[in-house]
């Protein structure tokens, strides 16, 4: 069950600069077609202060691990991959050098609906636990 003060993902959604809003719904559209069953957890953050942080709206999760993130900037967004270090990324696709997670950049809707980013998120599913 939801926590009362939990915001939406559509209320995330409304306040997205309407430049990238277009990229983020794309982003959750692959995610949600490759995963149908994952849970989608809303961020409780607020849009941050300063356009060069990421403000991340909302994560997918399988049997209470996150998976796959999506995130937004001013100008692009963020497929970001809580187990990255881990994926096999032969598309050269994968960004970041953290500890463990990497990052697709997405500059326009159709980089979304991309076969290698849906190949990706494929993965990292199924590097989850969520066979499909």
């Amino acid at each position: 069950m939801a926590a009362s003060n939990e915001i939406p993902v559509s209320d995330h959604i409304k306040k997205i600069p309407p430049a990238v809003r277009p990229i983020v719904l794309a982003a959750r559209r692959t995610v949600k077609a490759v995963a149908p069953k994952a849970d989608e957890i809303s961020y409780q953050g607020q849009p941050p202060r300063s356009s060069r942080y990421m403000w991340k709206i909302v994560r997918y999760a399988v049997d209470g691990a996150n998976v796959v993130g999506i995130g937004t900037f001013a100008r692009h967004s963020t497929l970001f991959f809580y187990r990255g270090r881990e994926l096999d990324d032969g598309s050269g696709l994968l960004e970041g050098s953290g500890k463990d997670s990497r990052f697709i950049t997405l500059r326009a809707p159709a980089d979304a609906e991309r076969p290698d980013v849906k190949r990706m998120v494929r993965k990292a599913f199924k590097l989850g636990g969520l066979a499909r």
